[in-house]
């Protein structure tokens, strides 16, 4: 069988074979174990495409430690994604001495009075256990700019910024040699994160997992594409197989940004139960809420949602809702209560059927993606000038 060729600009502006990021989904703030571990970024990237570590649970030491680790496992291409919000990134880093870090039980009770007391009362009423999980204090999310500048000095070849602008240290990238990527919902903002000199945008639509805006991937990819001129864009949301793939090249696109079908592979960090819940959901079976973060974000259907709508609480600021929402999951995992759980995961969980090696995912992507470029477009359509 002769070699498979599916190459972009982007594939040369990364040094990649494919033109497909594996997105960066990082731990929570509690360091619960779902997103993308440093196995993941490493198969994903010797597999052609490019793995991207998800941070944003990580303190800024551990962080590089991550990156020095990927970098003994191999010698290809990866990524580091960050959530830098605007407020975060403006308030400057919070230097925090001792303790670096706090009972979760010890910080809820700084909530305000209406959400502490029904995390109170819900864990009560369903005979929840005590929350036992620790808080970092330092993580990369409080020190956003002790982060950045970690990932330059490491040298890493591609910065993401999951949320948020990351304009402010593009020059101090481009000067290290690093690639910068930012990831935006709207038109408006992918406009905004190109104007501010980044080398790659990501429009995700409405359909993806984890954080997500309100428009629609059809709608946006084309949008943005024409927005960002000259820069380059990814398609992000609703891509689980070459088909996805090939419908954002044909739109313009010079790559795909995957998270939820990587999320669903054996090297993937989420729990067991959470990628079943992939495995087992449909098209109709996620929800876009602020219940976890105090930000827009795509999860997996269950209870909690249910609780959550019926409160009404109003969401906290990020990553303030981090904390409530945490403190509830803490407690429903340890209680085993499965039906209130569920991992971020976009609409293109009702595709997934298999958990497989993330290289076999990316190797069938390409595959698939190949053949509908090169055999079925062509088959199934008619398409030509007439001369007159």
């Amino acid at each position: 069988m002769g070699k498979k060729i599916l190459r972009t600009k982007l594939c040369d502006i990364l040094g990649i074979e494919y033109p497909i990021l594996c997105a960066g989904m990082g731990p929570s703030l509690v360091g619960e174990k779902t997103g993308t571990p440093k196995e993941l970024v490493v198969a994903v990237s010797e597999a052609g495409g490019l793995g991207v570590l998800g941070a944003s649970g990580f303190t800024v030491d551990e962080m590089r430690e991550e990156i020095r680790a990927i970098r003994k496992m191999t010698d290809k291409p990866f990524g580091v994604d960050l959530l830098l919000p605007s407020q975060t990134v403006s308030a400057g880093d919070q230097v925090q001495k001792e303790p670096r870090e706090i009972p979760l039980a010890e910080l809820i009770q700084t909530l305000p009075k209406a959400h502490f007391e029904w995390i109170m009362k819900v864990k009560e009423e369903l005979k929840l256990p005590e929350i036992e999980a620790m808080v970092k204090l330092d993580s990369t999310v409080y020190r956003p700019h002790a982060a950045v500048k970690t990932c330059i000095e490491e040298g890493v070849p591609l910065f993401c910024s999951g949320l948020g602008n990351p304009g402010f240290m593009v020059k101090d990238a481009h000067a290290a040699g690093m690639k910068v990527l930012g990831i935006a919902g709207n038109t408006k903002n992918v406009r905004r994160i190109a104007q501010s000199g980044v080398d790659l945008v990501v429009a995700q639509g409405y359909e993806g997992g984890g954080h997500t805006g309100r428009i629609g991937s059809m709608a946006l990819w084309p949008q943005a594409v024409d927005a960002a001129a000259p820069t380059p864009v990814l398609g992000a949301g609703g891509i689980g197989d070459g088909r996805g793939i090939a419908a954002a090249l044909a739109i313009g696109c010079v790559g795909v940004w995957v998270g939820t079908r990587f999320l669903a592979s054996k090297e993937g960090g989420a729990l067991d139960v959470q990628k079943e819940t992939i495995l087992k959901a449909t098209d109709e079976d996620t929800r876009r809420s602020y219940l976890y973060t105090g930000k827009t974000s795509r999860a997996i259907y269950n209870r909690f949602h249910d609780l959550w709508e019926a409160s009404g609480l109003e969401p906290l600021p990020f990553p303030t809702q981090v904390i409530f929402s945490s403190a509830m999951a803490d407690m429903f995992n340890k209680a085993q209560k499965e039906e209130f759980m569920g991992p971020f995961s976009g609409q293109v969980s009702g595709l997934i059927k298999e958990i497989k090696p993330a290289a076999k995912i990316l190797e069938e992507m390409v595959e698939e993606a190949i053949d509908v470029l090169t055999r079925r477009l062509p088959a199934n359509v008619l398409a030509r000038e007439l001369q007159f």
